[in-house]
């Protein structure tokens, strides 16, 4: 099995999260190492054509598929924000919830914390990802 950089897998966890999910996909060799970018929105398909061996290929997640989405946003409201909690709860009943969450941080002057957060537990949910699949990692 080849190493793979983790910045490289990082780009394409962001790639994948960039998108809603299922619109943007990227697949590592874990042989050679290389990544594989596929969207829809962007007729994107680099794989096609190329002689893989599916038995080697791995998808790259979303981070949905690693409990990032609203569950990190709650984490961290309870750490930084206790007293409101059942307001950003409310938030996240509506459509555009993560734009008025930002403003709400923002006023709070939080949202650098947020980022810096958010930033720190998907490095440390896509390693523990690298870790369990077995992917060598090249820092």
């Amino acid at each position: 099995m080849a190493g793979v950089k983790f910045g490289d897998i990082e780009d394409a966890f962001l790639f994948v999260g960039s998108a809603s999910y299922g619109e943007h996909t990227a697949y590592l060799n874990l042989e050679t190492g290389k990544i594989f970018y596929q969207s829809e929105m962007a007729d994107i398909d680099e794989i096609e054509g190329e002689d893989v061996d599916w038995e080697q290929i791995i998808q790259i997640p979303h981070k949905n598929d690693l409990d990032l989405g609203q569950s990190l946003v709650f984490e961290f409201v309870e750490r930084n924000l206790p007293d409101d909690y059942g307001r950003v709860r409310d938030m996240f009943r509506r459509r555009g919830a993560y734009s008025r969450f930002k403003d709400f941080l923002a006023a709070k002057d939080l949202l650098n914390d947020w980022y810096h957060f958010e930033n720190k537990r998907e490095q440390e949910a896509l390693r523990s990802w690298c870790e369990e699949n077995h992917i060598l990692l090249l820092e």
